[in-house]
């Protein structure tokens, strides 16, 4: 059994994250031990609610793992947990598509989970049960089995409030939480601040706990969970990866403020082909560890960090040095942008890593946002040809100045990528794209990083026999 809810509201800026936020500092605060969840495939507020519950977040997205993977997802992260909390993304209901494909309601439906609606209550006293009525009712596989009103204005506001919900609903109001301008996490262009970037986040996420703590029932959003039903078994169609290489690699991984996107899943698919992994930090570290055999660098938020960036000449490199060798490089979006020559900020340009034949401008609006499926082109030494490839991208930087000859490695059949055709360019040992994929949804990812660390290292290792025994 998996003590679970999914905190969901009627449509985004209800302030289900600072709720999920405070239920998760508060249970935990009280000893409980809480597995967070975040549908979508996010990565800004699973760092947020990974630091509220001390344990890493898990994403949960119907787009690119099956209902077995999201299930199995769930039951192996909350084991010996004591409770387990999926946030929702959006609206309830929202997707893809008319049928509701990807929504938070589809993850409840695999899962089999609990819901509890966030509400805000500005400006509304009745309607609110005219819409809670409506979420009952619109699909009736989802059970609501609560509700936590939020900027409330006075007393008499949630009494009109919580009698119309109990009466015309028939589910118990679990608080009313107060309007208040300190309930809420600074954002930016692509979101919430990371919580990396914070340095006041664990007073911030203990005010968010006293708040919930002081406003809402917790005895009773446990108790709900704890009648959730046991979680269903699917029939499973995805390939589970259990090959390991004799010959331990390891992988340098780029994790620091500037760039923190990194999936547990995809972390932990490597360590399980036996790789070991080396954290880097590009502001600090000034060149790369030594014996490394590939290296890997996700994304972030370098436009930020420009400046610091552009100091750190050593470490740029000691990567050119190892994208000539031919080192295995796989990056993701913003470790796209850091491996080329430069990057544009409003009217100034820096120099980052140079590795790549390209530049980088930073543009007011998103140039590409959502769901992503791609193609695999012939030549690719990285996945075989004619491979469905899913994944997400969500940045404001466009690719100019790229080098004609580059080869790409994804044909767009959904999304944008570098240039609306193509995605994931291809020099030399590096792949480099918009697209962020998630281990789970493609399995052969990490398989082939691995393989292709451990070939580098054997050749590496040649060679240094080679050079020795001339002399």
């Amino acid at each position: 059994m998996v003590n679970r809810l999914v905190i969901a509201a009627p449509q985004g800026r209800c302030g289900k994250t600072t709720v999920t936020l405070g239920l998760l500092r508060a249970f935990s605060r009280r000893g409980l031990k809480v597995q967070p969840f975040k549908k979508g495939p996010d990565y800004i507020d699973p760092s947020w609610l990974t630091a509220a519950a001390g344990i890493p977040c898990r994403n949960l997205d119907s787009y690119f793992m099956e209902p077995e993977q999201i299930c199995k997802s769930v039951s192996l992260a909350a084991e010996n947990c004591d409770l387990s909390i999926i946030e929702g993304a959006m609206g309830l209901f929202d997707g893809l598509d008319l049928e509701g494909s990807s929504s938070t309601a589809e993850i409840a439906k695999i899962t089999k989970t609990p819901v509890i609606l966030v509400l805000d209550a500005t400006r509304m006293t009745r309607s609110a049960a005219a819409i809670v009525l409506g979420c009952q009712h619109f699909d009736p596989q989802i059970q609501i089995c609560g509700v936590i009103l939020n900027k409330v204005a006075r007393p008499r506001h949630e009494k009109m409030l919580r009698e119309a919900i109990e009466h015309y609903c028939k589910v118990p109001v679990l608080g009313a939480i107060p309007k208040d301008s300190g309930l809420s996490i600074p954002d930016r262009h692509l979101g919430l601040v990371t919580h990396i970037e914070s340095d006041d986040s664990d007073s911030q996420l203990d005010y968010l706990a006293d708040v919930v703590s002081s406003n809402v029932d917790l005895e009773q959003v446990y108790s709900l969970a704890t009648q959730a039903p046991p979680l269903p078994h699917w029939l499973s169609r995805s390939t589970n990866i259990s090959r390991q290489y004799s010959q331990p690699v390891r992988i340098g991984i780029i994790r620091d403020k500037v760039f923190s996107f990194y999936y547990p899943e995809n972390l932990t698919a490597l360590i399980d082909l036996g790789a070991q992994l080396v954290d880097i930090n590009s502001l600090t570290d000034y060149r790369l560890p030594p014996d490394l055999d590939a290296l890997y660098i996700g994304g972030g938020f370098p436009e930020v960090f420009a400046v610091e960036l552009e100091r750190n000449i050593g470490l740029h490199y000691s990567i050119r040095k190892a994208v000539e060798s031919c080192m295995p490089v796989y990056a993701e979006c913003a470790g796209l942008m850091f491996l080329g020559r430069t990057l544009r900020v409003g009217e100034k340009t820096y120099a980052m890593a140079g590795a790549l034949p390209l530049d980088t401008i930073m543009e007011p609006k998103p140039q590409g946002h959502g769901y992503t499926s791609f193609e695999t082109l012939p030549g690719n030494p990285w996945f075989t040809s004619g491979l469905s490839v899913k994944g997400h991208e969500f940045h404001n930087s466009r690719i100019t100045n790229l080098d004609p000859m580059v080869k790409f490695a994804y044909k767009v059949q959904r999304g944008q990528g570098i240039d609306g055709i193509h995605d994931g360019i291809i020099y030399k040992g590096v792949l480099a794209s918009y697209n962020h994929l998630h281990a789970l949804g493609t399995p052969q990812w990490a398989e082939k990083l691995v393989e292709l660390a451990t070939s580098y290292s054997l050749f590496q290792n040649s060679m240094t026999v080679q050079a020795q025994n001339n002399i």
